[in-house]
């Protein structure tokens, strides 16, 4: 099970990559922004050569990605995007075949979900966890109350980029979501996310005994109404000595760094 985006053994496994911009949080992806430094154009999506790395074996015989690993699957992409329809029946094949992974995922398409499932799918894999987006209140509305009623095992909440203060208190996240991630956004454009918002759906995890990870301050943090220039090198390290993290399983509150 997935409990956190952090694991000892982990893997990128990008099956296909490029995307369609779709809401306020694409306006400066960060695929497009490192895609556009080579020359390449993030809106055609293509297969990628490593697309069956999941049972890729060395010539011992053994899996090249090994037993009990985490796999972030399609951070290049979105793994709903309608473009790859053709090939995911394949990708969850293997997903399948490996259920000694753990494969995560993170998606904006939560409502292309019910077209995309596996025959097989039931209430979810149980070594898969898909991850919905949320960046304003707006998308908060739209894909949350699809995401809550998903057959999913694993459920996850981020709130990245985060663009503005949000609410989830309508959605009783405590009897079902696992997780909230929460972060700024990067880049030389970055939108200025406030320390406040952060704090708001850290309380609320903490109220609703759901596990909290501040995981990036942004390129431009607002705190007590002053805004900061963080460096890129420096954004997931503020935030982490910011001590607000919460694990849910250990019931424990770390002491607050305001």
């Amino acid at each position: 099970m997935a409990k956190n985006a952090i694991e000892s053994k982990s893997k990128m496994w990008n099956p296909w990559h490029g995307c369609h911009k779709l809401s306020a949080g694409c306006k400066y992806c960060y695929v497009y922004r490192g895609d556009s430094k080579r020359g390449v154009d993030s809106s055609i999506i293509s297969k990628t050569q490593n697309f069956d790395l999941p049972i890729q074996k060395k010539r011992n015989g053994e899996y090249k990605i090994p037993p009990g690993s985490m796999v972030y699957t399609c951070f290049t992409s979105d793994f709903f995007v309608e473009d790859a329809d053709e090939w995911r029946a394949d990708a969850w094949k293997m997903m399948r075949i490996r259920n000694d992974l753990q494969f995560m995922m993170i998606t904006k398409r939560i409502d292309r979900l019910h077209v995309s499932l596996p025959d097989d799918w039931g209430e979810g894999y149980d070594n898969v966890t898909i991850c919905c987006t949320v960046e304003n209140q707006d998308r908060v509305n739209f894909r949350l109350p699809i995401y809550k009623d998903a057959p999913i095992k694993h459920k996850i909440i981020i709130c990245e980029p985060l663009l503005e203060q949000i609410d989830l208190r309508p959605f009783d996240i405590g009897s079902w979501a696992e997780q909230v991630v929460a972060g700024g956004e990067s880049g030389y454009e970055a939108r200025p996310c406030d320390f406040d918002w952060i704090m708001d759906l850290r309380n609320l995890c903490v109220e609703q005994n759901v596990s909290f990870w501040f995981k990036q301050t942004g390129a431009k943090l607002i705190k007590e109404g002053k805004l900061y220039h963080i460096n890129r090198r420096l954004q997931h390290v503020q935030a982490r000595k910011s001590g607000i993290n919460f694990d849910a399983e250990k019931s424990t509150v770390p002491n607050d760094n305001k």
